[in-house]
């Protein structure tokens, strides 16, 4: 069905950009209020495309044609709708924390800050939206390049070098790995649109060895998904203000990662095809090690946004194993985890944000009894922590259930162990993280110390969005419907 809703949705934050750049710093309550309002119209936008999407009459726009089989387009199908409305309801929530935060520490450069978090949720709507992997490519290019401002927004020595190293991971694995494989795909099927079952299926017999290159270059290509050894660059970018690691971490830039590795895993190969090449095998591989690794490494961090910012490595290849196990439970375990995880590991770092601006403390090891001053912030990060571990009753439950049963279809009782061993590691990393707050002895300076208070503007929405973690493993139905209509 033709419609210039997806790239009006493209254009809402955009425009919000410009309007708040255009705002700047002497009207700072009339350029939040922009940050808001394209949220809310973003939003609005998303969720009218759904009776259109439930009704499979997929919205779709073509703006041009660069070469035969190469077009920038849009078209929203269920997939691109739940992560587009994940993302556009969490950028709501990120903005009224991002106020508190921001004029709490009395942050510089906010007005670049505000455009280039609205710039980043722009990018994030093109890839969830885009039609082919042309269309995919420049809005995940261009999500890499407007957040590069927003990992170096302290402009510290350390800093700079962080948001370095991001930019060189990013762009190089998209310039070396991900840019020959699209240009191979394009050699080989004529086309890079994606298409239920794959473009490279009827190719297998006649390629496989290119076809398995192919694969390769995209697994690892999309460096976002944060596949080890290409991980490096997300603990480096934990020197960016906490509600952009809420955004990289949570919101955009990992789940753009692991989404795009999806469409091709399930509309460039198709399952049919992976399962021919061992393509699945490659996968399986990658996302277990990194899963049991990333969560060892996590165990060995101080830092709490460091020690979340392995959780999230691990818990990304949560989502690429689901896709790999050519499992309907498998497949839909990973798809809803997109969702599942980003309302649950968002939350995590909002707590540790309000933390921060409530103590200056950035170390675990600081925080004994902190549970006592902060009762709402440690509320809501233990609820999360639930989410994360997989216990019922939370959306990380719902998840981690189907992608079990996902490795039984399969009879891979080894990939069932891994998930399990996984579990308790997160237990094991985030555990003591809630036993220290709640029972830790205070230090005599922390009892004295009577300035430590919640924020409100920054209590609400990690309030909300732990709220969430719990409210969709009550009822998971939602996401797990449109999940289900991404699969064949």
């Amino acid at each position: 069905m033709h419609s210039v809703m997806p790239v009006l949705a493209v254009l809402a934050p955009a425009s919000g950009a410009l309007l708040i750049a255009f705002t700047g710093e002497r009207r700072a309550n009339l350029r939040e209020f922009w940050s808001i309002a394209a949220g809310v119209v973003l939003l609005g936008l998303v969720a009218g495309m759904i009776p259109e999407v439930l009704a499979e009459n997929a919205p779709e726009c073509v703006l041009f044609g660069v070469l035969p089989g190469m077009e920038l387009a849009f078209r929203v199908d269920a997939f691109g709708l739940l992560f587009a409305l994940g993302a556009s309801l969490l950028w709501i929530v990120t903005s009224f924390y991002s106020i508190g935060y921001m004029r709490s520490l009395g942050e510089h450069a906010q007005t670049r800050y505000y455009a280039c978090f609205a710039l980043a949720l722009s990018t994030t709507v093109g890839v969830a939206f885009s039609a082919n992997l042309f269309t995919l490519f420049l809005f995940y290019e261009g999500l890499t390049l407007v957040t590069y401002p927003l990992v170096g927004h302290k402009e510290t020595p350390e800093a700079k070098a962080g948001a370095r190293k991001y930019v060189i991971y990013l762009l190089g694995a998209a310039k070396l790995l991900l840019l020959a494989a699209i240009i191979l795909t394009y050699n080989v099927a004529g086309t890079l649109e994606f298409k239920s079952g794959g473009i490279l299926a009827d190719h297998v017999a006649q390629q496989p060895t290119l076809l398995f290159l192919i694969f390769t270059l995209f697994l690892f290509g999309f460096a976002k998904n944060a596949l080890m050894p290409l991980h490096g660059w997300l603990p480096a970018a934990m020197v960016a203000p906490t509600p952009v690691s809420a955004l990289l971490h949570a919101v955009a830039v990992v789940k753009t990662g692991v989404f795009s590795t999806l469409r091709v895993f399930f509309f460039i190969f198709g399952p049919l095809a992976m399962g021919e090449l061992g393509a699945d095998q490659l996968a399986l591989v990658a996302a277990s090690v990194t899963i049991v690794v990333a969560s060892l490494l996590a165990l060995g961090q101080d830092n709490l946004k460091a020690r979340l910012a392995f959780s999230t490595v691990s818990q990304l290849s949560y989502i690429v194993l689901g896709g790999a196990l050519l499992t309907y439970n498998g497949a839909l375990g990973g798809i809803a985890h997109i969702t599942n995880h980003a309302v649950s590991k968002i939350t995590l770092f909002l707590c540790a944000g309000s933390i921060y601006v409530s103590t200056r403390k950035t170390e675990i090891s600081q925080m004994s009894g902190l549970a006592r001053r902060m009762p709402w912030t440690l509320a809501a990060f233990a609820l999360a922590s639930l989410s994360i571990v997989g216990i019922p009753l939370t959306s990380g439950f719902v998840s981690k259930w189907n992608l079990a049963l996902g490795t039984v279809e399969r009879h891979d009782f080894v990939l069932l162990g891994v998930l399990l061993l996984s579990s308790l590691l997160s237990a094991a990393y985030l555990g003591p993280v809630v036993y220290r707050a709640y029972f830790g002895k205070e230090s005599p300076a922390d009892r004295e110390n009577g300035d430590v208070r919640e924020v409100s503007w920054m209590v609400v929405p990690l309030a909300f969005t732990a709220a969430a973690s719990l409210a969709l493993g009550l009822f998971p139905e939602p996401v797990l419907e449109l999940a289900g209509r991404v699969l064949p």
